[in-house]
Formats: structure tokens, C-alpha cells, sequence
């Protein structure tokens, strides 16, 4: 055999167990189509960090209007692009020359499994022992007439200006995201929504809270629509059609479906139509397909070793082995049932190597947070509070450490946190709306897989001021049943 070890995919699903296993002496090769480090490196979670920050902060200083603040904050998209592209154009050399420096071997181009033994690249082909597939996921382009004038997350993390009017559809993590910064931006956008809720996946009273603002900031929603069509406004030869004014933010719900709504034409004759089934009409200058991803591994040979997959990826066992024993999936493009994150992703990788190695059980995880990166944030962790809600295992409590402590929060009076604990009164989750609700979630999770109780947290001193400690400090109300 050429390799003990191939990694299909560079990302952290990949290299954050390739390097363990090459320090125990295995031989290993990382096969990257694209630039090294995958997508959170290169298209995802970093750009949209930077993307971010100085919206994050514009958010912060209207805190202080009134109070303090004299003038306004703005962001200049054009010079934050370059400085985005600057950095992350850093960020596959940097990994190129880890893995360098790991000693583990890699080759650029795409992967192909042969057989269970077997994965060519280019013309060359590899043998190996094991196989471990970590192509990860790629954006949903949804089959509609006009799908080719969409684009997907990672255009938007690459655009030159910010769209005036952007339509976007889906309200997951990518669309409530980007629609936190237009909003920020002054910018306006229409979100359509197939279902009744956005961020299905957190505390619905709080993702009510930031649609408020963001409708308060020129977003409007649209729930229960299917997008039917989508028309380039540069091929339409009626100058009367009668579609929805998406430019006046003055427009209420109730006028969603006017028929004597117009829109000046003139405005949008370089953008596009977007059309639901019910009828429903948007006009806007960029559209943004945000309803999921999928796995990425079509054309990777799965069919050459009898493996299939869904839109969930590979099904695989508690060893994250697929149904041919050799060959394993690890991070995103594995169906765990698990969310599908990058800390899930290297959680996976660093089991794998342990378990390649002949030293693991079955994969366990301990409680995982998850933010959205709306502004202000939203994050989960443990139990969720609608489990709770409908069980007589748990109770719940609301912490309003923002009100209580706006002084030291920055004069964020909104923060607050929904802690879950058991009949024991054992924090088994939390769920947090803050400006900094990622760090908050943080302190929870390692409070919750630790076990650690509430009178040990209560004899604990902390850093004051902190919006970790002033939430620590609330938690007392809980311990002492105030």
C-alpha cells in the first residue's frame, strides 16, 4: 500500500486527526480539490467573521445614542473586502505549508474512490488502507426556472458592493446572518421563508426578537412561500407590471399582496423578478439562494463501493464507518444526526484518529453550543428550552442579566439567557440572546459537561465587570430559589 491513510478533503474534518496519526508513524495523504483548509477556512466562517465585526461593533455603538455617542459609525464594504481577501488568501499557504510541517503528504485535485483501496487523482493513482471521506457540503441551488441568476454564500462573502435590495431566500444560519449585515449596512432586503419560522433550531421567542429589529431595520419577512421563478428584469418587455414596491419601507405586511402595488421599474431594470407560487412578486438587484447545503460527493466514485447518500451525507456507525468497512466519513459530509458544525467537525476528526489507531469506543459527544451570528447573537446549548418546556424533568429560568447590569454590558439592556437545570438543579442547558451570546454559551457548555453546581459556581469568584460574571452572579437567584 502507498498510504495507511487517505483523506478525501483538506478541512478540519481531515487534518486535525491526519497530523496525530502521522506522529504515531502512519503514512498519510490529504487529496484537496480546491484550496487547502476547505470551506470554514476559505468560504465560510473566517470571511464571514471578518464580513461581520464592524457591523457587530456599528450595533454596539447605537447602545450609546444619546449617551454618549457623537456621530455615526460606517462601514466601508469596498476596503473591508480588500482586507478580507488579503486575509483569507493567507489561509490555504498557511495550511499548505501545517501540513508541511506535520509531514503529512497531500495532492491537489479531485479525488476519486477506485475501489475500497484505490482513489485516483488527475492520472495518478493511490493505494491505501483505509479511506476517510471529508468533502464536506456545498450550497443548495434550488431547481427553478431562473436558477442561474442566483448565487450562494460564497458570492456574497466575495461581492464587490453590498446589494441595495437584496432577496433572499431561506432564514437559516446563511440568511439571517447576511441579513443582520444589510440591515446594518442601511441596506434593504426581503427574506422568503417555505416554512413558519426562521433559525428553527434555536429559541423561537428570541429569533422573534431579532426579526423585530431587523424588520424595524427595512428586512421583511415572508413566511409559507415557495419561490416558482426567478427572471432577469433585463429580458422583461412589460414596463406596467404590477409586482410589490420592495424599495418603500414604509410597505406593511397587509400590502404583501396589493395588486395596485408598483414599483418604478427603472430602479431594478438590471436586477430580477422573483416570483412565488401564491403569487407573491419581488423586485430586488441580487438574489441569494440560503436553504441549505448538501453533501458535497457527487463524482467522487461513492458508486464504484456500492455507497449512496442523501442530502444529509454518508450514513455511517458509531466509528464513523460507512457501510464498506474501510472507508469512513468524518465532519460535515457525514450523517450522524449530529449538527453539523466545524467544532463537530474536528471532534470527528480527532475521534477518528483515535479509533484508526485501535484506541477509541464509539464516538460520543458531549454538549455542543451553537450560535447564530445575528445581530445581537443568538446561541443554544444542552437541553433546549422547548424540551423543557414540554417535560416535567426540567424547569426553566429566566436570567435578565442585561437589564440588571446594562452598565456593565455596554448598555445593552436586552441581554438575557434561559438557563435549563433538572430536578437536581444540575444546569443541563442554556439558551442566550446577547451581543456576545457565543462567549456566554461557551461558559455554559463547559459549566454543563463538567457537571459543575451551582454551589460550586456560587463559591466561585469571577472577573467583574464581565457579562460572564453578571450572568455567573444571577445564577445564585437559582441555587438560593429567589
Amino acid at each position: 500500500m502507498d498510504y495507511d491513510i487517505i483523506y478525501i478533503g483538506s478541512g478540519n474534518a481531515a487534518w486535525q486527526g491526519g497530523r496525530f496519526l502521522r506522529k504515531k508513524g502512519l503514512k498519510v495523504l490529504i487529496i484537496e480539490e480546491g484550496l487547502y483548509g476547505g470551506t470554514c477556512a476559505n468560504r465560510g466562517c473566517n470571511s464571514k467573521a471578518i464580513l461581520d465585526a464592524p457591523y457587530e461593533i456599528k450595533a454596539l455603538t447605537d447602545n450609546f445614542e444619546g449617551v454618549g455617542k457623537s456621530g455615526d459609525f460606517e462601514v466601508d464594504w469596498p476596503s473591508l473586502m480588500k482586507f478580507k481577501r488579503k486575509r483569507i488568501a493567507g489561509m490555504s499557504v498557511f495550511l499548505d505549508g501545517k501540513f508541511d510541517e506535520y509531514d503529512l503528504d497531500v495532492a491537489h485535485g479531485k479525488g476519486i474512490i477506485i475501489d475500497e483501496h484505490t482513489v485516483q487523482v488527475g492520472e495518478k493513482q493511490f493505494t491505501t488502507d483505509k479511506i476517510v471521506i471529508c468533502a464536506g457540503l456545498k450550497p443548495v441551488i434550488p431547481d427553478i426556472k431562473g436558477s442561474q441568476y442566483l448565487h450562494d454564500s460564497n458570492d456574497f462573502l466575495d461581492i464587490e458592493e453590498l446589494p441595495k435590495h437584496a432577496i433572499i431566500i431561506g432564514a437559516g444560519f446563511v440568511g439571517m446572518e447576511f441579513a443582520s449585515i444589510i440591515a446594518e449596512a442601511g441596506l434593504t432586503a426581503d427574506i422568503i421563508i417555505r416554512g413558519n419560522m426562521a433559525l428553527k433550531f434555536f429559541h423561537q421567542p428570541y429569533v422573534q426578537r431579532v426579526i423585530e429589529i431587523l424588520k424595524e431595520k427595512n428586512i421583511r419577512f415572508h413566511f409559507n412561500e415557495s419561490v416558482e421563478e426567478i427572471i432577469n428584469n433585463i429580458e422583461i418587455d412589460n414596463p406596467d407590471a404590477k409586482v410589490l414596491n420592495v424599495t418603500s419601507a414604509q410597505n406593511s405586511d397587509k400590502n404583501l399582496r396589493d395588486p395596485e402595488a408598483k414599483i418604478d421599474n427603472k430602479a431594478y431594470e438590471d436586477g430580477f423578478t422573483v416570483k412565488c407560487e401564491s403569487g407573491l412578486t419581488l423586485m430586488g438587484d441580487y438574489v441569494i439562494s440560503a436553504i441549505g447545503r448538501t453533501a458535497n460527493v457527487e463524482d467522487i466514485g461513492l458508486e464504484n463501493v456500492g455507497l449512496s447518500y442523501t442530502k444529509q451525507g454518508i450514513k455511517v456507525n458509531g466509528h464513523l464507518q460507512t457501510e464498506v468497512p474501510n472507508i469512513y466519513a468524518s465532519g460535515d459530509v457525514a450523517d450522524t444526526g449530529i449538527a453539523k458544525l466545524v467544532t463537530v467537525a474536528i471532534h470527528h476528526s480527532k475521534y477518528l484518529a483515535k479509533e484508526l489507531l485501535g484506541e477509541a469506543d464509539e464516538i460520543t459527544y458531549p454538549a455542543i453550543p451553537a450560535v447564530a451570528y445575528t445581530i445581537p447573537r443568538i446561541a443554544t446549548v444542552g437541553v433546549p428550552a422547548y424540551v423543557a418546556d414540554k417535560s416535567d424533568e426540567y424547569d426553566v429560568h429566566t436570567i435578565r442579566y442585561g437589564n440588571s447590569y446594562s452598565l456593565i454590558l455596554k448598555n445593552d439592556l436586552t441581554a438575557e439567557a434561559k438557563v435549563i437545570v433538572d430536578k437536581n438543579l444540575q444546569i443541563v442547558g442554556a439558551e442566550i440572546y446577547a451581543a456576545d451570546a457565543e462567549n456566554v454559551a461557551n461558559m455554559f457548555a463547559f459549566i454543563i459537561n463538567k457537571k459543575i453546581t451551582l454551589e460550586e459556581l456560587d463559591y466561585m469568584i469571577y472577573a467583574f465587570p464581565s457579562s460572564s460574571s453578571v450572568c455567573l452572579y444571577k445564577l445564585h437567584n437559582i441555587h438560593y430559589d429567589l
